[in-house]
C-alpha cells in the first residue's frame, strides 16, 4: 500500500515535517500544492496524481482524528468486492458529539436524497471513503467542483448521477478533545448552501433541457 500526502500550501515547519516522514517511509509519496486552495482542491490534485500514476483506487481519511484507521481493511475489501462503486463511510456517533454538526448532517442528508432521488448516499459529509480513480477523475476533468469542504458532498452527488454505485460501510466517528478542525463554521456552511443552490439549478436545467447524452 502507497500513502500520497498533498500538501495544501502549508508553512515551512509543516513542509519540513512531511518532507522528513516521506523521506523516512519509502511508501510516503508527497505533493506541495504552491498556494493554499482548500480541502476540496487538494483532494482532487492526490486523486489525479494517483491516477496518473497507474492506481486504480484512492481511500481518503481525514487527518483529525476523527476517523478510525483500523476499519481501513473494511473499506478496502468493500471496494474490492465492488470496484466500480464509491464506498462511502457512514458515521456511527457517540455522545461527544456536537448538537449542531448532527443536525447540520441530517438536513444535508435529507437534501442530497431529494437531490438524487435515492437513499444509496447515506452520509455525504463524510470524509472516510474509497473512489474509483477512473470514473472519479474523469468526472473531475470534466465538471468544475468545489474547492472547499463543499467537495464531498458534491462529488458524490455528481458521481450518483453518472452512475456510480455506492456502498456505505459504518464506522465510528471521534471528536477528541483539544482537536483541530479546519472547517469554518460560517463561511463553510454558506459554501454548503451554494453547493445545494447550484445543485438544484442543476436539476432544474436537466429537467427543462432536452437529453444530449452528456452526462453531468
Amino acid at each position: 500500500m502507497s500513502c500520497l500526502i498533498v500538501d495544501d500550501g502549508s508553512g515551512a515547519v509543516t513542509k519540513q515535517l512531511l518532507e522528513e516522514q516521506a523521506h523516512r517511509r519509502s511508501w510516503v509519496h508527497l505533493i506541495h500544492r504552491p498556494t493554499q486552495g482548500g480541502k476540496g482542491a487538494a483532494v482532487m490534485t492526490g486523486l489525479r496524481s494517483l491516477h496518473d500514476l497507474g492506481f486504480t483506487h484512492a481511500l481518503q481519511m481525514d487527518a483529525d482524528g476523527q476517523h478510525a484507521p483500523e476499519d481501513v481493511p473494511l473499506f478496502l475489501n468493500e471496494s474490492r468486492s465492488s470496484p466500480e462503486a464509491l464506498v462511502l463511510g457512514t458515521p456511527t456517533f457517540g455522545p461527544d458529539v456536537p448538537r449542531m454538526r448532527l443536525a447540520g448532517r441530517q438536513i444535508s442528508k435529507w437534501l442530497i436524497w431529494a437531490e438524487t432521488m435515492s437513499f444509496d448516499i447515506d452520509d455525504p459529509l463524510f470524509g472516510f471513503r474509497v473512489y474509483p480513480l477512473t470514473s472519479t477523475v474523469a468526472l473531475i476533468n470534466r465538471h468544475p467542483l468545489g474547492r472547499r469542504m463543499d467537495f464531498d458532498p458534491e462529488i458524490a452527488i455528481r458521481l450518483k448521477w453518472s452512475g456510480v454505485p455506492v456502498r456505505n460501510i459504518p464506522t465510528p466517528v471521534m471528536y477528541p478533545v483539544g482537536g483541530l478542525s479546519n472547517f469554518r463554521m460560517f463561511a463553510d456552511n454558506m459554501l454548503m448552501v451554494w453547493l445545494h443552490v447550484r445543485i438544484f439549478g442543476a436539476i432544474v436545467c436537466r429537467a427543462i433541457r432536452p437529453a444530449t447524452g452528456r452526462r453531468p
